[in-house]
């Protein structure tokens, strides 16, 4: 196996696996589109122009949507919150790390952490507000694609006239979507800071290791 494969071999399988389910996930929202389409006698549409339809977009970003703030949320928590015994939590007690400290910087550092002030800042909080701002975008993503939905829904249905993102946003069913996804994330992660208190996966780093006490807090 070539070295760089090896070296990135996680964020290869990962990626490629978003790739594949997102295909395959407009490909099954493309048939069930055209299925609804038809019950109103529409014509159907081509799987290139479905992936331009609110229908795809809504599908896609209502679910980043929640997948990001709930990582954004998570690394900004465990920043400030601990939770004994869980190895994604940082022990008791324990502030900055010595490496967090800018006067230890070398020549390799990053450049934010040896040149400090406001690019040291930024760089301080940076995973969160990465995670954060693409939360940000995906929840715009989620809106108008959520309206331009609702907006074909109810042509199809009533010849409704259509309303705005403004107005989608103050509907229940825009907050419905999010929230049921919102809240299956937080209680994925819940379970995963209290599981791994008691339970090991040999070799993982989301794991203390085999022999190591329920109470030791951290990997």
């Amino acid at each position: 196996m070539p070295r760089w494969i090896r070296n990135n071999a996680l964020s290869i399988v990962m990626l490629g696996a978003f790739f594949v389910f997102l295909s395959l996930q407009s490909v099954f929202g493309w048939q069930t589109h055209n299925e609804e389409l038809a019950e109103y006698g529409a014509q159907p549409i081509s799987w290139l122009a479905y992936l331009g339809t609110g229908h795809f977009a809504e599908s896609v970003f209502e679910n980043w949507e929640s997948e990001f703030l709930q990582m954004g949320g998570y690394v900004l928590l465990t920043a400030y919150l601990v939770q004994r015994g869980s190895a994604e939590s940082k022990p008791e007690g324990q502030t900055d790390r010595p490496e967090d400290d800018e006067r230890r910087a070398g020549p390799e550092s990053p450049w934010p952490a040896r040149v400090g002030g406001l690019p040291l800042m930024v760089y301080r909080n940076s995973l969160s507000l990465a995670l954060l701002l693409i939360f940000a975008g995906s929840f715009v993503g989620h809106l108008l694609g959520g309206v331009a939905q609702y907006n074909e829904e109810q042509a199809l249905q009533s010849g409704a006239a259509p309303i705005s993102a403004w107005q989608f946003l103050g509907t229940s069913d825009f907050w419905f979507q999010s929230m049921q996804n919102w809240q299956s994330e937080f209680l994925a992660v819940g379970a995963l800071i209290l599981l791994s208190i008691v339970l090991r996966q040999h070799g993982s780093p989301e794991s203390k290791p085999v022999t190591v006490e329920h109470a030791q807090t951290g990997a």
